[in-house]
């Protein structure tokens, strides 16, 4: 990234606030710009506002769930190629694989570290097109 180009933008859409701050600490602490969405409804609407280059999305949340977000995100032309790594407390082999058919690239396993974040953003955010 050069000096003049914006910090890359990254949004965590989980209905705990504890996940939330926690996830936008290690990442602002990693020199992210930070994007929050309590859930899934909210997160469409921040992801249309603002096109992030990567976004964490929990699996378990009201109304819209980690893979109905991610499956309505990777249908929309616009943003299919944001990719999504999914955060959960459960990491079955099926929940793994669910996430995968709905378009996730990656499933953290809560509680993460700040490195699993960093280390999943510096995998997956993509360049800004």
């Amino acid at each position: 990234m050069t000096a003049t180009s914006p910090r890359p933008r990254v949004m965590v859409v989980d209905d705990s606030a504890t996940i939330r701050r926690s996830a936008e600490i290690f990442l602002q602490q990693g020199g992210y710009e930070v994007l929050l969405a309590e859930d899934g409804f909210d997160a469409l609407a921040k992801v249309n506002d603002h096109a992030p280059q990567l976004i964490f999305c929990d699996i378990l949340m009201p109304k819209l769930d980690g893979y109905q977000t991610c499956a309505i995100i990777k249908r929309n032309a616009r943003f299919a190629d944001i990719p999504v790594v999914l955060l959960s407390s459960k990491d079955s082999v099926f929940d793994k694989a669910r996430g995968r058919m709905v378009g996730a690239l990656e499933h953290l396993t809560k509680p993460f570290t700040k490195d699993q974040l960093l280390q999943a953003v510096q995998q997956h955010a993509r360049a800004d097109a």
